[in-house]
Formats: C-alpha cells, structure tokens, sequence
C-alpha cells in the first residue's frame, strides 16, 4: 500500500487478520513469507467476499 496513510494500512491489517481467523489460518504479525498460497487464497477470498456483501447491502 504505497500511498495510504497509517490509519488505512492498519483497518486493512485489522481487516486481513480476522478474515483469516475466519477461515482458520493463524496469522502473526509482520512477515507471513511461510504462509502456503492456499492458506493466503482463502484469507484473500474471505476478504473480497466480505467486501462484496458490504457493497450489496450499501447499495440497498
């Protein structure tokens, strides 16, 4: 995230790390580099999923 500010950078941070709660992968903080590609998949999927149920229901 290039050009964000710091209280963007971390609700994203706050936002990527329940979503992967979620789906039951254990993040920590900082570096993540071990992470399979599946398990960064599904935090990634359970993200846009949310952020799209959030568009439909402000769209209501």
């Amino acid at each position: 995230m290039k050009n964000s500010t710091p209280a963007s950078k971390e609700a994203m941070n706050r936002f990527k790390m329940q979503s992967a709660s979620e789906v039951g992968v254990n993040l920590k903080q900082g570096y993540n580099g071990d992470l399979s590609s599946r398990d960064a998949g599904s935090i990634g999927g359970q993200m846009v999923k949310k952020m799209i149920e959030s568009y439909e229901s402000n769209m209501q």
